[in-house]
């Protein structure tokens, strides 16, 4: 766990990159266990790959993702509403381990 810093957070790929990377994977293998492989790896790849971490201050981030997901995603088929909610599960994820990741959980 790293000491974590607000205003350093502003640069976070410069000061906190190994730790959002762990919170990533362990979000991703998290995903990887309870849902179709193919989909989270898709969403993974095709969607996180552009999404952008926010500290909101009081211990929260939040996870800004790319527009239109849905229309990102290639190579699965999945309807639209069940992509919608492994979605939000996976970036729920991501937000819990970066609370974990940076010690506020």
């Amino acid at each position: 766990m790293a000491d974590f810093d607000p205003d350093l957070f502003e640069d976070k790929y410069a000061n906190y990159f190994p730790e959002l990377q762990q919170a990533y994977k362990n979000a991703f293998n998290r995903m990887n266990d309870r849902y179709d492989s193919g989909l989270v790896h898709a969403i993974d790849q095709q969607v996180l790959n552009e999404s952008e971490p926010f500290y909101e201050g009081d211990g929260e981030f939040r996870i800004d993702l790319p527009d239109d997901p849905y229309d990102r995603l290639s190579g699965v088929v999945v309807e639209e509403d069940q992509f919608e909610e492994v979605l939000e599960i996976h970036v729920d994820e991501i937000e819990s381990e970066l609370e974990r990741v940076f010690g506020f959980a």
